[in-house]
């Protein structure tokens, strides 16, 4: 299919402003001033005497000049109204502004506005020396409709001070301006929130001048965010100029800073002959015109520092107000020079990806039908890069499918040619040593732990942290958070294959003389024919059933390897799941590994060891996960490995390990040794930072001689009885003894401590925390013993879970907890809480806190309150807040928690609700468990908008309190003998639940809940008939029936338009359904399941919008409709335990079908054969019928 589209773009002009007016009376002072002005504003304006050319027919270019101007300035004088000429124009003028395209702005200079409008005074006079008759009507007409327009009027603005007048006319017309302008580019995609990030970090409008960086990758959007900066706050100053491709115009010749800087004073005095010769004098000619004048400049792509010094070198070269915005790949650039502002330009999200992509290669905000999946694949590629999003959507606009397909499959291998010109750029200006550190991150260590990397770096000679520093401040490498592994190294996908493809061209068809190696297919070719050399620095290899011994003879003669990343593993022929061979020996074969690697990591390493021959004297980094290894060394060989600093073994084989023989090691990670027993650490392990023993099955662990540890995770060790922590402990900052055996611990001097985790240590009885913990984030100790904890000061405390503590009683809290969003204390033996100043609180669970009878809060504490759980408190009696400090009071009166999402109470009674919900209606729910007469519902309760009730047996009292509850939405109703007959007074119910109820029949009067959405009828064992005017809730979306006696539905049910959910379950009395159901034509899911129905109405066939068809236990259900097929958009099927005995063949037509479920399986033989055509995906987990 081949497309195209043109997107629709604002009509342009040529001329900003058109000025009409009598020169006799205003040329030669007003006119020029005002004509100098807009001009010095760079608003291109058309005056008769300076644009009519030698030639030409006045008429005819005036009238196309009007026509070719956007705003028209009309400056009626004493002798405007006496010229044929102006009056002529005039008509023109307004012509043209009534079409709405053109704006026409009256200025009355000496003359009044009531006098144009009724040629009365001066201008009747003038207008009276005319002698063409036949046109004074629509000379007089156009003087009207002129004078109606909002204007200026001279001597009522600034007194009738004519520079002031001029300045105001000049900021209205720049402003009107600006909005036209800013609109121009139509394939502009999120840019508003990144503008107003700099704007609003600009701070326009204050005294000082401001100079702000952008910074980024190249290709990202710099100098477009700039543009739209720059094209959306110019107005605001008397000068502006926008200096494009800084870096490129100052290296083209030796005079190139020189012509920037001419070029810049030119843009802001609009003077063209500006011609110094010399940087030097430039720098003093830019500080002394510059520095009277408020100006905008923005310089676009700075590479190096001569070039701000040339172009903006102080601040005191500009008049206070004045804003410099600099665009640039290098942070450092900005950091040398001063700049204190420095703004990151964010790549483009999915979602503005697509629209950018769509507006480029459809000419529409989506993509087209048919091309959503290559889309999604192109938005992939580009990975939020708007440089390569333009490329690739201009080129397959207008392609057909096969261009596509090609053009997609070209990037696999191919990388873009335009993205990898600008990316390198940056790449090119780095010192040979960076360069190397940038490849080894784009070939091998993109996304390790930012500390390893410096290792292993560093383990290779290179200046790792000042060079990981130069290319993240020139955009070529990212740091980024990750929740386990803490500071990582990033970098973009096309910066990441901009470093594959420098590393590839130099020998594009001998890998073996690549430096670095990460095509499996190319290794393995490599490897198997022993054709390594000594060029290669890095291997990365993924790959499946080849076999170990291979592997290492291939590395024999790469005697430089410095990095190798192996992955390997074996498919099981039968069952085509991946496996791993461990126990691996090395008797028949030698094995070898080079002596000059610094980083080795083997995921599924086979052998039980490392090769006795391996020196690993450089060794820096050594992971192995999930592998054989069980002991480090050949034959238990006591080899001091001096350089090894990070060591991963997770999930390995290993039983034993001594650090003694690893003296220098930071990080050591042994989670899921299941066999580990015993962790040697006969030395002082004074770098050790990092100690992960989770589910291993030490019994003891002493970590006396780890002064520096900061991170030690010992969860679900269950074999764990005795525990020495480091001494004083002041440098932790991460516990985790999740399920552990402990019964005390003592944390007193854990200073530093960040996050601590204790789920599930079910003998925990003591904890003693630091009474002062400043850095403390996240507390978690559910399903503990304590009975008592002080949490001590706590300022950035967020996260505090003590749910299912069941012994717990007491918490003791600091005065002020600013930054806790989140407390769970549910299932408690908590009597009373004290939430103090907690202004942050989101979440607060207290349910089942069966002894909870008071909960204390200053007022304002619980502002953010979105989730409130009370439930099971059923000694709760009052809120009471906190008025002054001494004294408490149980509030009468409604609290604003304005973001309340959620409160849930369920208790006996409920005298008056300290919550007062907004506009928003905000979800509270009181459900009465008690077995009284009469629920109390009083006082400001009328705005509750859920309440569930139960076991009431005086329905005229509850009727009696219900019903003043005016906004209420929800109603839940269990066990009660009727519905009440007045159930129409809740006007604003959208969901009503009847659990239970005793009634044979539903009220007539619940047919007039006009707003009612939902509709369940739940275990209504006595429910005959439901109301035969139910199809008057035309707001009904959904109805359940569940276990009730109901023999038929209502015909009047086809007329519920906008249901889109019919669940009728366990209704073993239903014999069948209204045969108008076909009528609902906003259904989208029907389920029948253990009813008596035999035949579905032919009109389901109709039912455009079902998307799930569900039956099950339908016994008696022998056939499906014959048109069936016709359910155009079904995409689930489900038919277990019917009597149906065959499809119909329309079946094969439900293209949209993703799940056909079956039962029995003998079903499936009925099916027809085409309906393998269909792209049916589904499968049954339970195994309980047929899916395909």
């Amino acid at each position: 299919m081949a497309f195209s589209s043109t997107p629709v773009i604002p009509k342009s002009f040529k001329y900003d402003v058109f000025m009409s007016f009598s020169g006799e009376d205003v040329r030669s002072n007003f006119i020029d001033h005002l004509y100098y002005a807009l001009n010095h504003k760079s608003i291109y304006t058309y005056k008769d005497d300076v644009r009519i050319k030698k030639g030409k027919n006045i008429t005819d270019e005036l009238n196309g000049s009007i026509e070719d101007s956007k705003f028209y300035i009309i400056v009626f004088s004493t002798n405007y109204a006496s010229s044929s000429w102006c009056l002529d124009e005039l008509v023109k003028i307004m012509e043209c502004h009534n079409t709405k395209e053109h704006n026409a702005f009256p200025i009355f200079y000496d003359v009044e506005p009531s006098e144009v409008r009724k040629q009365k005074g001066k201008v009747k006079k003038a207008f009276a020396s005319l002698k063409k008759e036949e046109a004074a009507g629509k000379w007089r007409k156009a003087m009207k409709e002129a004078a109606d327009e909002a204007g200026w009027e001279l001597k009522k603005t600034f007194d009738g001070h004519e520079a002031k007048f001029i300045q105001k006319i000049v900021e209205e017309i720049s402003l009107e301006l600006r909005s036209i302008n800013y609109i121009i580019d139509e394939k502009l995609v999120g840019m508003k929130t990144r503008i107003q990030d700099v704007v609003s970090y600009l701070g326009t409008g204050c005294n000082d001048v401001r100079i702000i960086g952008i910074k980024g990758i190249g290709g990202g959007g710099k100098t477009t965010l700039a543009r739209a900066v720059f094209d959306q706050i110019s107005f605001q100053f008397e000068g502006k100029s926008f200096v494009e491709n800084v870096r490129e115009v100052s290296n083209a010749s030796a005079t190139g800073l020189n012509s920037l800087q001419n070029q810049i004073v030119s843009d802001v005095l609009n003077d063209k002959v500006i011609n110094e010769s010399n940087v030097f004098d430039g720098k003093a000619m830019m500080k002394r015109m510059m520095s009277s004048r408020k100006i905008l400049v923005v310089l676009d792509d700075v590479d190096n520092i001569d070039q701000l010094e040339a172009l903006a070198g102080e601040p005191n070269w500009f008049k206070p107000g004045s804003v410099i915005i600099i665009t640039t790949r290098d942070e450092q650039v900005l950091v040398a020079h001063g700049v204190k502002l420095i703004r990151n330009v964010d790549m483009l999200s999915v979602k503005e990806a697509t629209c950018l992509f769509s507006r480029y290669a459809f000419g529409k905000e989506i993509p087209i039908a048919g091309y959503e999946e290559y889309s999604g694949q192109v938005v992939s590629y580009a990975d939020g890069l708007p440089l390569t999003i333009r490329v690739l959507g201009s080129f397959l606009c207008g392609k057909d499918d096969s261009e596509w397909i090609d053009a997609l499959d070209r990037l696999k291998t191919i990388p873009l040619k335009e993205t990898l010109k600008q990316l390198e750029l940056s790449y090119i200006g780095l010192e040979e040593d960076y360069k190397e550190i940038f490849l080894d991150v784009a070939c091998i260590l993109k996304g390790q732990r930012k500390d390893l990397v410096i290792e292993a770096l560093e383990s290779c000679g290179f200046h790792a942290k000042n060079g990981l520093r130069v290319l993240e401040q020139k955009s070529l490498i990212t740091f980024y958070h990750h929740s386990d592994d803490g500071e990582c190294v990033g970098m973009h996908n096309h910066l990441e294959e901009m470093g594959k493809n420098i590393v590839r061209r130099s020998h594009p068809d001998m890998p073996n003389k690549h430096s670095r190696l990460w095509i499996d297919a190319e290794i393995e070719n490599i490897l198997v024919n022993n054709m390594g050399t000594e060029v290669t620095r890095c291997i990365q290899l993924y790959t499946w059933g080849l076999e170990p011994e291979i592997v290492m003879k291939g590395l024999r003669k790469m005697k430089e390897l410095r990095f190798l990343d192996v992955s390997t593993g074996f498919l099981d022929e039968g069952t085509r799941i991946s496996c791993f061979q461990w126990n691996w020996i090395f008797n028949t074969f030698s094995p070898y590994l080079p002596e000059s690697l610094r980083y080795l990591r083997w995921n599924h390493y086979p052998f039980t060891s490392l090769p006795k021959t391996f020196e690993a004297d450089n060794l820096v980094a050594l992971s192995m996960s999930e592998s054989g290894i069980s002991q480090l060394l050949e034959g238990g060989e006591r080899k001091v490995l001096k350089k090894l600093r990070f060591l991963d073994l997770n999930y390995s084989k290993l039983r034993t390990l001594n650090l003694g023989l690893i003296p220098n090691l930071e990080a050591l990670f042994l989670g899921g040794c299941g066999d580990l027993v015993k962790l040697n650490m006969p030395i002082e392990c004074q770098k050790l930072k990092y100690l992960d023993l989770y589910r291993s099955k030490l019994t003891t662990l002493d970590l006396r001689l780890t002064p520096n540890l900061e991170w030690l995770d010992i969860g679900r060790c269950y074999h764990l009885v005795e525990l020495h922590m480091p001494h004083g402990g002041l440098k932790l900052k991460y516990l985790n003894f999740t399920k552990s055996k402990l019964r005390t611990l003592d944390l007193k001097m854990a200073l530093n401590l960040e996050r601590l985790n204790l789920d599930e240590c079910a003998d925990l009885v003591e904890l003693h925390m630091p009474s002062r913990c400043l850095h403390l984030k996240s507390i978690k100790l559910t399903m503990s013993k304590l009975r008592t904890l002080d949490i001590g000061v706590t300022p950035n405390l967020e996260y505090l879970n003590l749910e299912n503590c069941y012994d717990f009683e007491e918490l003791h809290m600091a005065n002020e907890c600013q930054k806790l969003t989140s407390l769970n204390i549910s299932h408690s033996k908590l009597r009373s809480l004290d939430l103090l100043l907690t202004p942050n609180l989101e979440k607060l669970d207290l349910k089942e806190c069966h002894n909870l009878v008071e909960l204390h809060a200053p007022i304002g504490c619980l502002q953010k309150l979105v989730y409130l759980d009370l439930s099971g408190c059923l000694r709760f009696k009052s809120f009471l807040f906190r008025i002054e400090d001494d004294t408490s009071c149980s509030v009468d009166e409604s609290l604003e928690v304005d973001p309340l999402a959620d409160l849930h109470l369920i208790s006996k009674s409920l005298e008056r609700c300290p919550f007062h919900p907004d506009n928003n209606s905000p979800k509270f729910q009181f459900t009465c468990l008690y077995k009284e007469d009469r629920p109390l519902l009083t006082r400001n309760l009328e705005k509750l908008i859920s309440v569930g009730l139960c076991a009431c047996t005086n329905l005229e009292m509850f009727s009696e309190s219900i019903c003043g509850l005016q906004r209420l939405r929800k109603l839940i109703l269990k066990s009660y003998p009727e519905v009440p007959k007045d159930i129409d007074h809740l006007e604003c119910l959208e969901e009503l639940v009847l659990s239970s109820t005793k009634g044979r029949h539903l009220p007539d009067s619940i047919c007039m809940l006009k707003h009612l959405k939902s509709l369940e009828l739940l275990s209504c064992g006595r429910l005959e008939k439901l109301p035969k005017d139910l199809g008057q809730l035309e707001c009904l979306q959904k109805l359940r029936l569940s276990s009730t006696k109901v023999k038929r539905l209502p015909d009047t049910i086809c007329m519920l338009k906008q249901l889109k959910s019919l669940k009728i379950i366990s209704c073993g009395r239903l014999q069948r359904l209204p045969k108008d159901l076909g009528q609902l034509e906003c259904l989208e899911k029907l389920r029948l399941s253990s009813t008596r129905i035999k035949r579905l109405p032919d009109s389901i066939c109709v039912l455009k919008q079902l998307k799930s068809l569900k039956i099950i236990s339908c016994e008696h259900l022998d056939k499906l409709p014959e048109d069936l097929g016709q359910l155009e958009c079904l995409q689930k099927l489900t038919l277990l335990d019917t009597k149906i005995k065959y499809f119909p063949d329309s079946v094969c037509m439900l293209k949209h079908l993703e799940s056909l479920e079956l039962k029995p399986s003998s079903l499936r033989e009925k099916l027809p054969v085409e309906i393998g055509q269909l792209n049916v995906s589904d499968t049954n987990p339970n195994g309980n019928g047929v899916s395909m």
